[in-house]
């Protein structure tokens, strides 16, 4: 079962200082993805990072890191403004394991 979580639910930081937001998960994945949501908005994607450090899309505002060995995840926001005060989701895609017959065939 693959799972993904932050280490911190929440996180307080003065204007104009970086941050790394940190996910952990397990499993096999492809990729994980971010998202950033504003009050009465909804999720905005911002970028997906492979197992390998790959990420797109590559002209990313955001850098983001992955350490396969700890299985952890960072999206870092420089400079941190008033702005960026949002809530950030990590989301999983895992790899495709297990039943790999044709569901559908045409007649």
């Amino acid at each position: 079962m693959n799972t993904i979580k932050p280490v911190s639910p929440e996180e307080t930081v003065k204007e104009g200082t970086n941050i790394n937001l940190t996910c952990t998960y397990d499993g096999a994945i492809n990729n994980i993805q971010w998202y950033r949501q504003y009050q009465r908005s909804r999720p905005e994607f911002l970028l997906y990072i492979t197992e390998y450090g790959l990420i797109h899309p590559t002209d990313s505002d955001f850098p983001a890191y992955i350490d396969k060995d700890k299985k952890s995840v960072d999206l870092q926001i420089s400079s941190a403004a008033v702005t960026d005060s949002a809530v950030y989701y990590c989301a999983l895609q895992p790899t495709v394991t297990g039943n790999t017959k044709t569901l559908y065939k045409n007649h």
